[in-house]
């Protein structure tokens, strides 16, 4: 929202009221002082009367001093707005006060500016214009109007603003839909009637785009859910308009959809709108471009760090890098790259960079890896394009092994998309080649101390130290304007015995700051003590250690102790609970240890965490000088003590997700490592979605199980390994299963742990199987079977017989699988551990329905119901629920079939388990094919087809192309249609059975 030429204080009140000034954002007290604010905002250039603001703060009982209030809140918001931006006035104007300040500085003014140019546009034939400036009006909002502000009032006028929004949303999907953009707009419509039921728009619109994309089963199933919610809900049938939409859907005679438009070129306009305040420039400036149309199961990742206040640039170097990622006209990937000695701010500017392109440029997202490239493991090619997969909506349990599989999916998912990647601290060039898209829409951003001269057709930027300006600027911009023009002379030499490189220029201009009564002489006369080690500072690491010292020396002992302890954490961000656990420290809120040393940039605050909390991220030079000096000063005894109890907190929080997974400490083995319990209100909040947890801490938390093997902790190693299968089995990640166990393995055996030994092979042998290594798994379960029985340990045991009955089950072998099922219900039992009964009743129900024993069958899946509805394992109770629906259908009792497939649908949409989710659409198209209804069978097919490929699994998309197939012995054309890419599949992925049916029904066409 910052305009060039115009006042650099704007206002945010399109969700929590934000106040961003000259140097950063504006803290504006909480309480009376925001609710008038808001007030004002609300009303920007028109008077707000006293009175009113009185019955804003108090309602209907204001005290007697309520007026005089009021003017010292007045008078303290006029001196906050005149010191950070003397061009804002706050004015009196009888009955009350005005805010002066332009139209374009306030997200309310420009939203409402937006949308009247976007009507007006609208009325006038130009759709597509319009449609643009709506996009960009939504893109405004940041929540509901005035988040978090007490006031009943002003609630009220929130919510006038709020319904605005909605209807700037559907006139957008109107003009959208007469450009012929149905098909584009089918899941943003099904996600916004399911947010805001009650709207009649959304749905009719709805109804409309899903018939006209060829989806009429699916239009009049979207007439009867609105239907189904306005009578729960307010007991009327729908109105006139979507009645008359079902009518015409049912007689045929809604009109055909408009032919599609031209694509609109993204973020670009021939002339821009004109502003609310009459400057068209400044609502250009001020306005976000078109965000990504939302698609169902597609998501637009938005990975980049955050950009920082205090940026200085050479705006031609800028230039050149926004030129080179837009492609420079060449129809190629746009490719940058930035390289430069430590400390010269390369990753900032990528960053910056990236914020300045990512919504006109890129807006379909922004991913973005840290290479590790300066560590001693950095990531590899495999790993990156597993994370961004996933970012791009893969599940991962599709993401093939290799690296030319994982790079093929890559590139083909990118093909259609305008993202922007940026890889951060790259090794060398043959860490980024596999990373670049195939897409010309899209472009890559490098960064690296390497010259990276072997990139094919990259841009290079080399930095190097700031020029005297720009550290002069950064310098004012830390420090304060006035001080730096009052000691001028000795501003220009302080930016010259730093070298001007940008870190040590803001290490010590951070000690400026925290320290207004030093003089910027002081500085100068300091550094030039120790001008021996400061001479050094353009030649390498080892110059760096001059300034950090300053800063390092500066420090409290207990500050300084804890960033030597916290050099011991590889995790790529720390949370705040890590201070607490390195020195043993309880208190309810850890971060206030770690905000001394973001007060002087040894610590960079790196985010915040869904639980509130902050994250802090090192400078990896600055983390090179804290081990030195904790190696220097802390004894070996206190350094494996703090690191202790630093993996037994990871161990705690792991060992806590898994139970909130489980409903208990169920079906997983642990050792005697000893734990460390961060603060209650932290690992309450942060395990509120124990998966969602566990997924924003993978890297660090597979990064411990290594590290602890390092320090000798091979029992919490192997223990943390085998509780993150929590996550690797929902999530697929296969190969971080595996490297995590065989890290570990190597602990234990050296350790001579047999029990963490055995843990840690029958957890392989569970991933063996999911790879379908059967022989490999059968090796391992048996290996680990043989100590768990010399150790009489049920529960492992219990672990290894089921898995064993697994396989044996899916060689055909039922006779044995059911003994050894046998046998591990036995082992569970001793173990007192009822999800692994529930998971063998479940697994050994499938074989008793297969033999016909549909009974037997029917009294296991109850009581592993039972059992999973106990302890609320969702889970567990889907898949259970999903075989009560098979032994439905073989019982011929459809109706409740249907109904718990059904069932079992809406738990896998609320968990976001697209697999599953394709598993019972086809499970819901065999159900209608028995029940004799084959055009509903048929839309359920599709629907199947339809959810697997969109996640790329073909495999399961061609076994539902099949099941429709059967049905369309009718409609040779389409049925061959859907037979040719199924019989690529099944050949390729050598199904058999399959492919033979496949052939048959493709030769019959």
């Amino acid at each position: 929202m910052d305009v060039p030429g115009g006042p650099r204080l704007t206002f945010r009140v399109l969700g929590p009221l934000q106040v961003q000034g000259t140097a950063g954002p504006l803290r504006v007290p909480p309480g009376r002082q925001e609710v008038i604010l808001a007030a004002l905002l609300l009303e920007t250039n028109r008077i707000v009367s006293t009175s009113q603001l009185v019955d804003l703060i108090w309602e209907d009982n204001p005290p007697e001093t309520a007026r005089t209030q009021v003017q010292i809140c007045v008078s303290r918001l006029r001196k906050l707005l005149v010191d950070a931006d003397g061009e804002v006035a706050l004015t009196t104007r009888p009955p009350g006060y005005v805010l002066h300040t332009g139209a374009g500085n306030v997200d309310a003014a420009l939203f409402t500016g937006l949308v009247r140019r976007a009507r007006s546009l609208g009325e006038g034939g130009d759709r597509e214009e319009a449609v643009r400036l709506l996009r960009s009006a939504v893109t405004l909002w940041q929540g509901d109007c005035l988040t978090g502000l007490d006031s009943g009032p002003l609630a009220n006028a929130a919510r006038q603003l709020n319904e605005e929004r909605l209807a700037a949303v559907e006139l957008r999907i109107r003009l959208e839909l007469e450009l012929g953009h149905h098909d584009r707009l089918v899941g943003e419509l099904q996600r916004l009637t399911h947010e805001h039921p009650l709207r009649e728009k959304l749905h009719g619109q709805l109804i409309q785009a899903l018939y006209w994309s060829g989806r009429q089963a699916e239009a009049l199933e979207a007439f009867r859910t609105a239907r189904r919610y306005l009578a729960e809900e307010l007991g009327l049938e729908p109105g006139r308009e979507l009645r008359d939409l079902e009518a015409a859907i049912l007689a045929g005679e809604l009109p055909p959809p408009p032919a599609p438009a031209p694509p609109l070129v993204r973020g670009a306009t021939a002339s821009g709108p004109e502003a609310p305040d009459g400057d068209p420039a400044a609502l250009d400036a001020a306005s976000p471009a078109p965000i990504a149309e939302s698609i169902r199961h597609e998501t637009v990742p938005h990975q980049l760090p955050a950009d920082i206040a205090d940026f200085v640039a050479d705006g031609q170097r800028l230039g050149t890098l926004e030129k080179a990622l837009s492609g420079d006209g060449r129809g190629t990937v746009g490719l940058a790259a930035i390289t430069g000695k430590p400390g010269t701010g390369k990753s900032t500017l990528a960053v910056h960079v990236a914020h300045a392109l990512a919504e006109t440029g890129f807006p379909d997202g922004q991913l973005y890896c840290d290479l590790r490239g300066t560590t001693a493991a950095p990531a590899t090619p495999v790993e990156v394009l597993g994370r961004f997969l996933r970012a791009l909506g893969i599940p991962g349990q599709l993401i093939p092994e290799s690296l030319d599989e994982r790079a093929e999916m890559y590139r083909t998912r990118l093909s259609t998309r305008r993202v922007l990647v940026v890889l951060d601290d790259a090794a060398g060039e043959g860490q980024v080649l596999p990373l670049l898209p195939g897409s010309r829409g899209c472009a890559v951003l490098v960064t690296s101390r390497a010259r990276l001269t072997a990139l094919p057709g990259a841009h290079r930027v080399e930095l190097d130290v700031l020029d005297e300006d720009r550290a002069l600027e950064l310098l004012a911009r830390i420090v304060g304007g006035d001080r730096v023009a009052g000691e001028a002379a000795a501003a220009e030499a302080l930016v010259r015995t730093v070298g001007r490189l940008p870190l040590a220029l803001r290490i010590v201009a951070a000690r400026l700051a925290a320290r207004p009564h030093w003089t910027l002489a002081s500085m100068v006369q300091r550094l030039a003590d120790e001008r021996h080690r400061l001479d050094e500072l353009a030649h390498g690491e080892m110059t760096m250690r001059a300034s950090l010292s300053l800063t390092y020396e500066g420090l409290a002992p207990e500050d300084g102790g804890l960033l030597r302890l916290l050099s011991m954490a590889q995790a790529p961000t720390l949370p705040s609970w890590l201070a607490g656990a390195l020195l043993d420290d309880h208190r309810p809120f850890p971060s206030d240890l770690m905000e001394p040393l973001v007060d002087v940039q040894m610590l960079d605050v790196a985010g915040v965490e869904p639980s509130g909390g902050f994250r802090y991220r090192f400078h990896e030079i600055i983390r090179v000088y804290a081990r030195e000096q904790l190696a220097a000063q802390h004894p070996p005894d206190v350094r494996r003590a703090a690191f202790a109890r630093m993996a037994g907190g990871w161990m705690h929080l792991a060992e806590e997700a898994h139970r909130k997974v489980y409903g208990g400490d169920f079906t997983v083995l642990h050792g005697t490592a000893p734990r460390w319990r961060p603060p209650s209100p932290y690992a309450d909040e942060a395990l509120a979605d124990p998966l969602a947890w566990l997924d924003a801490e993978q890297a660090a938390l597979c990064g411990m199980v290594g590290h602890a093997a390092e320090e000798g902790l091979h029992d919490l190693s192997w223990d943390l390994a085998t509780s993150l299968v929590t996550l690797f089995e929902v999530r697929g990640h296969y190969d971080l299963w595996e490297s995590t166990h065989l890290t570990a393995l190597a602990a234990v055996r050296k350790a001579g742990n047999l029990r963490g030994t055995a843990a840690i092979r029958a957890s392989l042998g569970s991933l063996y199987m999911s790879r379908n290594q059967y022989d490999t798994a059968r090796q391992s379960l048996n290996s680990a079977l043989d100590v768990f029985q010399a150790l009489d340990e049920p529960m492992g045991e219990a672990l290894c017989r089921r898995d064993m009955a697994l396989i044996a089950r899916t060689n055909g072998d039922d006779a044995a699988a059911l003994e050894l099922y046998r046998r591990s219900l036995a082992d569970f039992g001793r173990a007192d551990d009822v999800v692994g009964r529930a998971i063998v009743l479940t697994q050994s129900a499938h074989i008793r329905m297969r033999q016909g024993e549909i009974d037997l069958a029917q009294k296991q899946l109850d009581e592993a119901l039972d059992i999973y509805e106990g302890i609320g394992y969702a889970g567990g109770r889907a898949r259970t629920l999903r075989r009560v629906g098979q032994v439905l259908l073989e019982q011929g009792r459809n109706d409740l079939a249907v109904l718990t497939f059904t069932e079992v649908l809406e738990l896998c949409r609320d968990s976001g388990d697209v697999i599953g989710e394709g598993h019972l659409l086809r499970d819901l198209g065999h159900a209608f094919a028995m029940m004799g209804r084959p055009d509903r069978a048929r839309d359920f097919y599709d629907r199947a087809v339809s959810s697997r490929e969109q996640v790329m699994d073909f495999s399961g998309g061609a076994l539902a192309r099949l099941d429709l197939a059967r049905l369309l012995t009718d409609e040779p054309g389409r049925s061959r249609k859907l037979l040719v890419p199924a019989v690529e599949v099944f050949r390729e992925r050598r199904m058999t059975r399959e492919l033979a049916e496949a052939e048959r029904l493709l030769g019959a066409c």
